[in-house]
Parts: structure tokens; sequence; C-alpha cells
């Protein structure tokens, strides 16, 4: 899979990008991750990628013609599945998204900044919209990283046991069962003796179960589904 992020503030996603899983995946050449700044595309002099708005609301927006000239230069040299603008008002992003995101070869993310970007760009260059929840941040780069994350890890060879992305919450629309480590007993807090037992049809029943309770008392939302 090969990413290219646009953004005007490319510095905001440099260390996320080089750093833990996303590193890896890279270096295993299961990933490329491509930032791009918009202001070497844009033709001011000045390398400015936004103008007031027409109509004189408030705010800047970022102009189409770096947006372009980034977007049709990629596409110059790879076809791409899609070219995604993350914004508050797009789809919201959830793990069956984030399934089939990760089964795409090349896709374009393209992070919002200021007021937002010129709506020509949303009607003739963007494929699909994302969101990452209701609410406004100041630019796109944390939806991007976000979907970058979501995208790359279920890649399979990405995390080294590959069922541990399956058995997340939300895979089934269930949240995980609870989880347990060394040692058994600590200050009297003992792990349920179900995962010490040996019992592997037990212990799936138990973890199943341990699910199904959870998300009936917190996102009771997800059974309908």
């Amino acid at each position: 899979m090969r990413i290219d992020i646009l953004t005007v503030v490319p510095e905001m996603l440099d260390s996320f990008i080089h750093t833990s899983i996303l590193q890896r995946a890279q270096d295993k050449g299961l990933v490329e991750i491509h930032v791009h700044n918009l202001r070497d595309y844009t033709t001011n002099k000045h390398r400015k990628v936004d103008d007031y708005p027409f109509g004189g609301e408030a705010g800047m927006v970022m102009q189409i013609q770096p947006i372009d000239a980034c977007i049709s230069r990629l596409k110059e040299e790879r076809e791409y599945d899609e070219v995604i603008f993350v914004s508050p008002d797009g789809e919201t992003l959830d793990q069956p998204m984030a399934n089939s995101l990760s089964l795409l070869n090349n896709v374009i993310i393209l992070c919002g900044h200021y007021k937002g970007v010129d709506w020509r760009v949303r009607e003739h260059l963007v494929t699909k919209e994302i969101s990452i929840g209701d609410y406004v941040l100041t630019g796109g780069e944390l939806p991007a990283a976000v979907i970058t994350d979501a995208m790359v890890r279920l890649i399979p060879g990405v995390i080294g046991d590959e069922q541990s992305a399956l058995s997340d919450s939300f895979q089934d629309n269930l949240l995980a069962p609870p989880v347990y480590s060394r040692p058994a007993e600590y200050k009297g807090w003992r792990v349920p003796d179900i995962l010490l037992s040996g019992h592997e049809a037990k212990i799936a029943e138990w973890r199943y179960e341990q699910a199904l309770e959870r998300t009936r008392r917190l996102r009771p939302d997800l059974l309908d589904k």
C-alpha cells in the first residue's frame, strides 16, 4: 500500500509516520507513506495556499490550485483507488470502513486547514470524505494520522500476530473482552480462574460472554447491527 498525505503543516506528521508500528511496516516494505507540503505546489511567490472566501465570510479558504497541482502530479505517476478528504461532515470512520480501506493499493489523503477547502476540490477531485467524529479540529492532520493507523495495522504482516487485529473491538460489532497478563495475582486481585485453566473451548466461551456483556452495558447500539 502507498499512502500520500497532502498538508500545509507536514511537520505535524513527521514523528507519527516514523515511529512504532508504522515505521516497522515501512521498513518491511509493506507500506509507503509520503507527506507532501502543498506550499511546494502553489504558484504564489510567497508560498501562500489560502485566500479570502468569496461572499465575505470570516476565515481563510485553502485554494484549489495547489491541491489540484499536487494531486495531478501524483496521478501522473500511478492510479489511486481513493482521494480522501478528511472533514467533520464526512462519513464517520468505523472498523468496517478501516477494513475496506486496508485492502486498497494507493490512497491520497487531503488534510484541510483554515476554514476549509475550495468547494470545487470536493466536487471534482475528492472521491471519499471521512470524519473521525462530530467535532472540529484546527486541521486534518490528526484525522489523517488516525485513518492511516487504522488502515496500516490491518495489512497482513504489519502486526506480528495477525489474529490480534481480528479480535479487536468492533470487528464483530462487539467490544473486546477483558485481557490479563502476569502476575496471576497482584495485591489480592486475581486473574479469572477460567483463563488459567487451559481449556480453550471454555475460555473462548467466557471471552464471548464477556464481550457480549460489555457491549450490552457500554455500547448497546452495536448490538442493533
